[in-house]
C-alpha cells in the first residue's frame, strides 16, 4: 500500500482548496493536542481548570487548551465563517463570507484523562448558509445531517488516529 500524504489524498479526492486547508488545520490541531496529551502532566495539562462548559461538565485544563488550540486553526485558516464548540457559550464568528462552518467537540472523553482511558477530538464541516454566518448565534450551526460536507475524528494514545470521511 503506497502512503501518501493527507494534502496528496484531499487533492485525489477533489476537494475544493477551501476545505482542503481547513481540513489540514483541524489535522494540524489534532497533531498538537496529540503532543499536549502525551506530555500529561509534564506540560501542565492536567486537572481541573475550574470552570464548565454549555453542558455544566467540568472543564479539564486538557478540555481549554484543545478548545484554544482548534479555535486557533479555524480562525486562522480563512475557510471558516464561524465556529462552535461544546467549550463556547456561543458560535464564534471568524472569517466573514468563509464557505464553512467548523462544529467540535475539542477532547470528547475527558473525564477518561485520569484513568488513562482513550479521548479524542471529533468534528463536522458544514456550508456557510446563505447570507454568512456572523454574528448569527448557533443557528446556521443548526443544520440537518445530511447538510454535512465532511466529519472526522482523532483518537489520542499510543498512536494518533485520524478518522475522516
Amino acid at each position: 500500500m503506497t502512503q501518501r500524504t493527507l494534502d496528496a489524498h484531499l487533492d485525489a479526492a477533489g476537494a475544493p482548496r477551501d476545505l482542503a486547508r481547513l481540513i489540514e488545520a483541524v489535522a494540524d490541531a489534532c497533531r498538537r493536542i496529540a503532543a499536549l496529551v502525551a506530555a500529561g502532566e509534564l506540560a501542565g495539562a492536567l486537572g481541573s481548570a475550574g470552570t464548565g462548559n454549555v453542558q455544566g461538565e467540568e472543564q479539564k485544563k486538557l478540555d481549554v487548551l484543545a478548545n484554544d488550540i482548534l479555535k486557533q486553526a479555524a480562525l486562522g485558516c480563512g475557510a471558516v465563517s464561524a465556529l462552535a464548540s461544546e467549550e463556547e457559550d456561543e458560535a464564534v464568528a471568524a472569517t466573514a463570507g468563509a464557505p464553512y462552518l467548523l462544529l467540535f467537540d475539542p477532547l470528547d472523553g475527558s473525564s477518561n484523562i485520569d484513568v488513562n482511558v482513550s479521548i479524542g477530538t471529533i468534528f463536522s464541516v458544514l456550508p456557510t448558509p446563505v447570507g454568512g454566518a456572523a454574528g448569527a448565534g448557533a443557528s446556521p450551526c443548526l443544520q440537518p445531517g445530511r447538510s454535512q460536507i465532511a466529519a472526522g475524528y482523532a483518537v489520542y494514545g499510543p498512536q494518533t488516529t485520524l478518522v475522516l470521511t
